[in-house]
């Protein structure tokens, strides 16, 4: 499967880095001193998806089937790293 490792800024509404390497990405928000997530997605599945095909999230209410819930879906499953001014904590 392929994936791709995302930065969200702390505050930020959208993401403001998209990348295939961990590394590059990492250097990016050291040389920037960013704080932050980098996480790495899936691609061409959405994470709510990506989670039930992996057993990692089972919908039990009806809730869990509302658009609005499963657009603002994700999981601390998903490999993630926490920056603070560009130093991984």
């Amino acid at each position: 499967m392929k994936e791709v490792w995302v930065f969200n800024g702390a505050m930020a509404r959208f993401p403001s880095g998209l990348f295939f390497s961990l590394e590059n990405a990492k250097n990016w928000i050291k040389k920037n001193k960013l704080t932050g997530v980098l996480t790495k997605y899936p691609i061409d599945i959405g994470v709510y998806d990506w989670a039930i095909e992996h057993d990692l999230f089972i919908p039990k209410e009806d809730k869990h089937q509302l658009p609005s819930f499963i657009g603002s879906f994700t999981s601390a499953s998903m490999d993630h790293y926490h920056f603070l001014d560009g130093e991984e904590e």
